[in-house]
C-alpha cells in the first residue's frame, strides 16, 4: 500500500477502530462493472451528488468522458483525478462548468489509485483501489493482458466511511488546487448524511450483481484456469454486494445493530449441537447473515398451498422449492438460491398457519426452522438487555418466550436445543461473536451449493 496515498491513509485511520476495513483484490473488470453500476443509480435520481474519482492516467478517463458527461448532468459536482496525458484536459467533458480536472503528478501516489466516491443526501457508495506493484504479483505473476490487472482496496454504501474518504479525497485536492478543495469542502457540508432509512439498496444491488455477471461474460478469456480465477473472483465480489445490503440494514436499526452477528453465533452453534455437516453449517451461516433483508419478507408465494404438492416437487430437499418474488434479488445469484430460500421460509410456522406457503412442520426446511427460532430468541434477547435484569434471567425469560410458541411457531425439538444452548449460556459458554469480513465471503460457499439437488434428512433427532 502506497504511503500517502487516499487508500493507505483510510486505511491506518481504522486499524485501531473498533471496525477496521478489510481489504480485498479485483481484477480490472469487476472494478469497471461495479463502477457502472455505482454510477448508473445517479442517472436515475435527482439526487444532485458529489463525485470524486481518480482514473490513474488521463487515457483511462477519456475511455469513459462521454459517460461522465451525462453524470454531471445530474450531479452538483465531479472532481476527476489523473495523471495528465494528452487530451485529458481537452475533451469537451472536462469543459463543463462543474467538471473539474485535477491532473495528478507522476509520482503522486494516487496516480497509482482507482477511486469513486459518491455522496448525496439519499445516497452513498464508494469504490477505492490501488494497482498492485511489481513486488506485489510476484516473480512471473505479472499480468499478460488488461484483464488480468489487480487492484487491492474495498467497495462500500456506509455513510460515515464515504463521507470520510471524501474529506481525506478532498484534503488531497487542496495541495494541487486550494480553490477548487474549499469549493468541494462547502458542497460536502451542504449534503446531509444519508438518513437511517437509507437507500432503494435492493436496486442498486441488483444492478451490481446484473453488471458483474455481464462483464464476465463479455470477456475474452484465454485460457481455462484463466476462467477459473476470474470465476471466483466473480462469485465473491457478487456476495459482497448482498452482505454489504444487509449490513447497511443492520446499520440503520440502532436498537439492535447486532442481530446479523449474533443470530450467526446462534444458528452455528445450534447447527454444531445437531451435528450438521460442515457445507450446511456453511450456508445457514450465509442465511442468518442476510436473513433480515427486508424485501423478501414482504413477499406473496408462488408456492402451492398444499404441502403435499410441495412434497411431491421435493420430498425432503428444500434446494428445489420454488422461490417467492420477492427472493429474486438472491436468486439472481444461483448459488445463493439455496440461501434465498432458507430466508423466505424462516416465517412458516410448525403447525402451517406461517407463510408464504403454509408449510407444515418437517417439510419446512431445516435451516429455517432453525433461523427463525434463533432470531427470535435473540430478538428477546436484545429487548431484555434495558430492563436490567442479569444475563441469566435474560436468557431464561428470552427462552422461556420462545417456548410459549413451542409446536405453534416453532419446532418442538429445536426448542429443547435451544434450552441445551441456553444451559450453556447460563454456565459461561461464550459464543463467538466474529464480524464478518465481507472482503474474502468466498469461503461461505461450498462447491454442493450450485451441484445437483440431493435429497436430505430435514428431520430433527436427538
Amino acid at each position: 500500500m502506497l504511503q500517502g496515498s487516499i487508500l493507505q491513509q483510510l486505511q491506518a485511520a481504522h486499524i485501531q477502530s473498533t471496525r477496521p476495513i478489510n481489504f480485498g483484490v479485483y481484477y480490472k473488470n469487476t472494478l469497471i462493472a461495479l463502477c457502472h453500476a455505482l454510477e448508473d443509480h445517479i442517472l436515475e435520481t435527482d439526487d444532485q451528488p458529489l463525485v470524486i474519482t481518480a482514473f490513474q492516467q488521463g487515457k483511462w478517463y477519456l475511455q469513459e468522458a462521454d459517460r461522465y458527461a451525462d453524470i454531471a448532468a445530474t450531479s452538483r459536482e465531479v472532481v476527476i483525478m489523473a495523471a495528465a496525458d494528452a487530451g485529458f484536459v481537452e475533451h469537451t467533458t472536462s469543459q463543463l462548468s462543474n467538471v473539474n480536472v485535477v491532473g495528478l503528478q507522476s509520482d503522486d501516489p494516487v496516480a497509482q489509485e482507482w477511486h469513486l466516491i459518491i455522496v448525496s443526501p439519499e445516497y452513498t457508495a464508494m469504490v477505492i483501489c490501488q494497482e498492485l506493484s511489481e513486488a506485489d504479483y510476484g516473480i512471473g505473476s505479472l499480468p499478460n493482458s488488461d484483464v488480468e490487472r489487480k487492484f487491492y482496496g474495498f467497495w462500500t454504501f456506509e455513510p460515515e466511511l464515504v463521507r470520510e474518504t471524501a474529506e481525506l479525497a478532498i484534503a488531497h485536492i487542496q495541495t494541487y488546487d486550494p480553490e477548487l478543495a474549499q469549493k468541494l469542502t462547502s458542497n460536502l457540508q451542504a449534503i446531509s448524511p444519508v438518513s437511517k432509512s437509507f437507500f432503494d439498496l435492493e436496486k442498486v444491488v441488483t444492478r451490481v450483481v446484473d453488471y458483474l455477471q455481464a462483464g464476465q461474460e463479455n470477456l475474452a478469456i484465454s485460457t481455462k484456469i484463466e476462467q477459473q480465477i476470474l470465476d471466483r473472483n466473480l462469485v465473491s465480489n457478487e456476495i459482497q454486494a448482498f452482505l454489504r445490503m444487509a449490513q447497511i440494514m443492520d446499520l440503520g436499526d440502532i436498537n439492535n445493530p447486532m442481530a446479523a452477528t449474533e443470530v450467526v453465533a446462534l444458528s452455528e452453534t445450534m447447527a454444531q449441537i445437531l451435528d450438521l455437516p460442515a457445507w450446511q453449517i456453511k450456508r445457514l451461516r450465509l442465511a442468518s447473515l442476510l436473513h433480515r433483508i427486508d424485501p423478501l419478507q414482504r413477499a406473496e408465494s408462488v408456492l402451492s398451498p398444499q404441502p403435499k404438492n410441495y412434497q411431491e416437487d421435493a420430498p425432503n430437499c428444500p434446494l428445489t422449492c420454488p422461490l417467492v418474488p420477492g427472493a429474486q434479488v438472491l436468486r439472481t445469484m444461483p448459488r445463493l438460491r439455496a440461501v434465498a430460500q432458507i430466508i423466505t421460509h424462516q416465517t412458516e410456522w410448525w403447525n402451517g398457519t406461517g407463510e408464504p406457503a403454509g408449510l407444515v412442520g418437517d417439510e419446512i426446511p431445516l435451516e429455517s426452522r432453525i433461523l427463525a427460532l434463533v432470531a427470535e430468541f435473540q430478538r428477546q434477547v436484545n429487548q431484555l438487555k434495558s430492563t436490567g435484569k442479569t444475563q441469566e434471567e435474560i436468557f431464561t425469560q428470552a427462552l422461556e418466550e420462545c417456548r410459549t410458541e413451542q409446536s405453534t411457531r416453532f419446532d418442538p425439538k429445536l426448542v429443547d436445543t435451544l434450552t441445551l444452548l441456553v444451559m450453556g449460556l447460563q454456565q459461561g459458554l461464550d459464543l463467538p461473536m466474529m464480524a464478518t469480513k465481507i472482503n474474502r465471503s468466498i469461503w461461505l460457499l461450498d462447491s454442493r451449493w450450485d451441484s445437483s439437488p440431493r435429497k436430505q434428512n430435514s428431520t430433527v433427532t436427538n
